[in-house]
């Protein structure tokens, strides 16, 4: 794990938004798409707002979440409407989006379609993630109804994914898949996240499921 703690929120936000421009550029540079794998809630926000205005071949990109609560688009509860306002405007609306939700009732009749194209975008190019205070990222939530498949080697790319700290099912991408990334990042705010951050490197996966990405990542830190 890479550490790289930053004076303050904007100046953090702001330069990871710079690292992953430069690495999508990096990576068009040497294939013809590129996967750019990205966390919903609104702490990235301000980096989407960054990442919208970048001069990139961003119809060259494929954009998408490392998971979604099972909501219509229309609820102030969908990552996907917030993506969509937030990073996929201005010259980021051009990029693909990847979707990972479908109007059927519940994620597990949602798979088999979803997992196609998510599976296309496999090994990700650039991944962002975010952390809970409980050591869950993406929904792979301590506690989860299949936390042990979704970390397992054996796991397919998408799980649906029930939790008791999250008030609707949700789906997400596997461990096995969210370490298919060849750049990661993990973008955490506050002493509660700090502090949670160094608990999880003490604990197995079960107890702290942001341990199974923590090897690989850069963890950007601002109080």
């Amino acid at each position: 794990m890479n550490f790289l703690e930053y004076p303050d929120r904007d100046v953090m936000l702001l330069d990871l938004a710079n690292k992953i421009a430069g690495e999508l550029r990096m990576a068009l540079e040497a294939q013809e798409r590129v996967s750019f794998c990205v966390p919903g809630g609104t702490t990235p926000g301000p980096v989407f707002d960054t990442l919208s205005a970048v001069s990139l071949d961003w119809d060259r990109v494929d954009v998408l979440l490392n998971d979604e609560r099972w909501v219509p688009e229309n609820s102030e509860r969908s990552n996907t409407a917030l993506l969509k306002r937030r990073l996929l405007v201005g010259k980021a609306a051009d990029a693909h989006l990847v979707p990972l939700y479908r109007d059927v009732p519940t994620p597990e009749e949602g798979l088999e379609a979803l997992m196609p194209a998510i599976e296309a975008a496999l090994p990700l190019n650039v991944l962002l993630l975010g952390m809970g205070a409980d050591m869950h990222t993406a929904s792979l939530f301590p506690g989860a109804d299949q936390l042990e498949l979704g970390l397992s080697d054996a796991a397919p790319t998408l799980l649906a994914m029930r939790a008791p700290g999250a008030p609707e099912p949700r789906i997400t991408l596997s461990a096995k898949a969210l370490k298919s990334a060849i750049s990661t990042h993990i973008l955490i705010t506050g002493a509660e996240k700090r502090a949670a951050l160094e608990r999880a490197q003490s604990l197995d996966e079960m107890e702290a499921p942001v341990r199974a990405v923590l090897s690989q990542a850069t963890v950007h830190w601002a109080e």
